[in-house]
């Protein structure tokens, strides 16, 4: 597919289909899912505890990424959200944790007000569809491509959806980048010369994550984890992450 006004049409079609596919999962089966995934992240991706992350606010049926960053910001993580500044340019990411101000960004997320900027070491993305090789199809805007584009070295890119977003391939382009691992409720995929490929379990991922961490980030921080027992009381059930005061 390389004619452009014809890729643009054909991505737009399978984004309004992915996303009806998403917004029609019963409530129980995305909370099963979402817990999975959850542990999923924690147990295979333990060093994210000692890294600066950058995620997203979930909307239209995402995985709800902020159990995940609660787990990881109790071990010492530093959380960041990205906000748009510009049209058509990188994003940029600011530190956020539980009770932070924020103002209404793009599509009402929230934003982050006079936090520190951050350069994320890692990133969690919500992917609308993912195909066989790891790319993600987002939802058009281009933000995450240009911002990974531009973050020298690349953080660990991991991708986290649910498996009926998988699709044979989104007729990647060039300016399209892959993820290191995708994340779904059947387990964690690799993104590897072969493709996508399922991993045993949680310790091979997290092999292969701190293999990538050490060398793209060598002197990523290894310091004791700070503690964040006083947000305990501010969030919502962990079971059900749509319910999450976060």
């Amino acid at each position: 597919m390389n004619d452009a006004a014809e890729l643009k049409a054909w991505r737009k079609s399978q984004r309004n289909t992915l996303i009806a596919r998403r917004a029609a999962v019963p409530a129980a089966e995305h909370r099963a899912w979402s817990a999975a995934i959850t542990d999923a992240l924690v147990e295979g991706f333990p060093l994210l505890k000692s890294l600066s992350i950058g995620f997203y606010w979930p909307m239209q049926g995402e995985f709800d990424t902020r159990f995940a960053i609660r787990r990881f910001r109790v071990g010492g993580a530093v959380a960041a959200l990205p906000v748009v500044v510009q049209k058509q340019a990188p994003l940029q990411f600011r530190e956020w944790w539980p009770g932070v101000a924020t103002s209404k960004g793009v599509f009402d997320l929230p934003v982050p007000e006079g936090t520190r900027v951050v350069v994320p070491q890692a990133v969690l993305m919500p992917p609308v569809g993912f195909d066989s090789r790891g790319y993600r199809l987002g939802y058009g805007g281009g933000y995450f491509d240009r911002t990974l584009a531009s973050i020298t070295p690349q953080p660990l890119k991991i991708g986290v959806a649910f498996e009926l977003s998988r699709i044979d391939t989104i007729h990647p382009q060039d300016y399209d980048i892959p993820m290191d691992f995708i994340v779904t409720e059947a387990g964690i995929h690799h993104v590897g010369a072969q493709g996508l490929q399922r991993l045993q379990g949680p310790a091979q991922a997290a092999q292969l994550a701190a293999e990538l961490i050490a060398r793209r980030h060598p002197s990523a921080s290894r310091t004791s984890p700070t503690c964040y027992g006083s947000e305990t009381g501010y969030w919502g059930n962990p079971a059900d992450p749509a319910g999450s005061k976060a």
